[in-house]
């Protein structure tokens, strides 16, 4: 009796997502074809189920399928694979925050594939000096964007193809030279009310915060999955950004912690607008 009415409930469209995420849950990874088998449904129906189910927040959406937001939270992916991670969400993030960068101006962008989005969608952009510790950054760059690129040097971390290190060049003399910029653009790997923005790796976080430290404005970058989460080194506390650009609105807390702190939410609904930069 039991496995009937089971059946019968994978068959109805809440049951059927509601088995469809613990499934998810419990397996760590899925591909669309393996969840359209197991419940007997179409793909296509499979896709809205994991699309709806993605937009509560119940589940990432990938290429080709889903992983379990455990999965995500608890390990340190390497960059092929989380290109595929929210990309959608991803390209709209990164629409949005090439709207913050002016012509002429001098951008930093740290490594992770949030920020690699957006290096792309530079493509109406003239005269930038980009400086970078994200090695992926200079191919990805319109050449018809850029005046200058400059990549940080360090450590590279093979799993992020990113280098860790001090924000510093050096003159022909030895003489460290002072760096800054127009804009920061920071992709980040949670953000929570108390614990502000955070990342998994304490040499990325350290980069990060030179990178804050030097800016005249900044962005932070991260789509909606991230919200409510904590990783394990803070990069700053919620108030340091001007800027939170993401796909969707946060919940009330997250959105009444960010107005306290006076950053502006920009979200496709509210794309960016001019603004001084806090003083």
């Amino acid at each position: 009796m039991t496995e009937d009415r089971d059946e019968r409930q994978r068959h109805l469209p809440a049951g059927r997502k509601a088995q469809l995420a613990a499934y998810v849950a419990d397996a760590g990874q899925v591909t669309v074809g393996e969840l359209a088998e197991r419940f007997g449904v179409s793909i296509d129906t499979v896709r809205r189920d994991l699309d709806q189910l993605s937009a509560e927040g119940v589940l990432v959406r990938t290429y080709g399928g889903a992983v379990s937001l455990a999965t995500v939270s608890r390990t340190d992916r390497a960059v092929d694979q989380r290109l595929t991670f929210q990309e959608r969400e991803k390209e709209k993030i990164a629409t949005l925050a090439a709207g913050l960068v002016q012509d002429g101006s001098t951008i930093m962008i740290n490594g992770g594939t949030t920020t690699l989005a957006l290096a792309r969608n530079l493509r109406q952009h003239r005269d930038l000096t980009v400086a970078t510790n994200n090695l992926l950054v200079p191919g990805a760059l319109p050449a018809t964007a850029v005046r200058d690129i400059y990549i940080f040097g360090g450590a590279v971390r093979s799993l992020t193809l990113a280098t860790v290190g001090p924000v510093s060049f050096r003159a022909n003399t030895g003489a460290e030279l002072d760096v800054s910029c127009d804009l920061a653009l920071i992709g980040v790997g949670a953000v929570d009310a108390d614990a502000g923005y955070t990342t998994s790796n304490l040499a990325e976080a350290a980069m990060m915060q030179e990178m804050l430290s030097r800016a005249t404005r900044v962005a932070i970058l991260a789509d909606s999955s991230k919200f409510g989460r904590r990783l394990f080194a803070q990069v700053s506390e919620l108030g340091v950004a001007d800027y939170l650009v993401t796909d969707r609105m946060p919940a009330p807390e997250m959105r009444d912690a960010l107005e306290a702190n006076e950053v502006e939410l920009v979200v496709p609904a509210n794309p960016p607008r001019p603004r001084e930069a806090k003083g």
